[in-house]
C-alpha cells in the first residue's frame, strides 16, 4: 500500500481575521453614526399659567389635517387664516394635537407657523 506521509492533525480555524472584521465594522458604524439631536423643538417654559385673553386661536391637529377653531383647513392656509385673529405676531397660538397623532405631525405644523412668523406657540393636551 502507498503512503504519502503521516497525516497532520486538523487545525482549528484562526479567529484573528474574524476579530479584525468585527473591529472594522465597529469603527465604521461608530464613525457613520450621527450623534446628538437631529432636530430640536425650541420651547420656552418661562410662561406662567395665567389667564388667556384675546380671540380664540385653537389649532387642532389630527392625522388628516388641521382645524382652526373647529374649521378644517389645509396646512398651507393655516397661517393666512390666523392673520385676522392676530393683533401682533407675538400673540399666542394654541396647538392641540389629537390623541395618537405622531410627533412629526405636530412639528410640521409648528414649523409651518414659525415660517409664517408666528413664534409664540403653546401645546396643550
Amino acid at each position: 500500500m502507498m503512503q504519502f506521509g503521516t497525516p497532520r492533525p486538523a487545525r482549528r480555524p484562526s479567529l484573528t481575521p474574524m476579530i479584525d472584521v468585527v473591529f472594522l465594522l465597529l469603527v465604521f458604524f461608530m464613525l457613520a453614526a450621527r450623534f446628538g439631536h437631529d432636530l430640536s423643538l425650541p420651547m420656552d417654559t418661562g410662561w406662567g399659567a395665567g389667564a388667556y385673553d384675546g380671540p380664540p386661536r385653537l389649532v387642532a391637529i389630527t392625522e388628516g389635517g388641521v382645524a382652526l377653531n373647529g374649521r378644517a383647513l389645509p396646512l398651507d392656509a393655516l397661517a393666512e387664516a390666523l392673520t385676522p385673529l392676530m393683533e401682533t405676531p407675538e400673540d399666542i397660538v394654541v396647538l392641540r394635537p389629537a390623541a395618537g397623532v405622531a410627533l412629526q405631525r405636530l412639528i410640521a405644523v409648528s414649523d409651518a407657523l414659525r415660517a409664517a412668523g408666528l413664534m409664540r406657540l403653546v401645546v396643550v393636551e
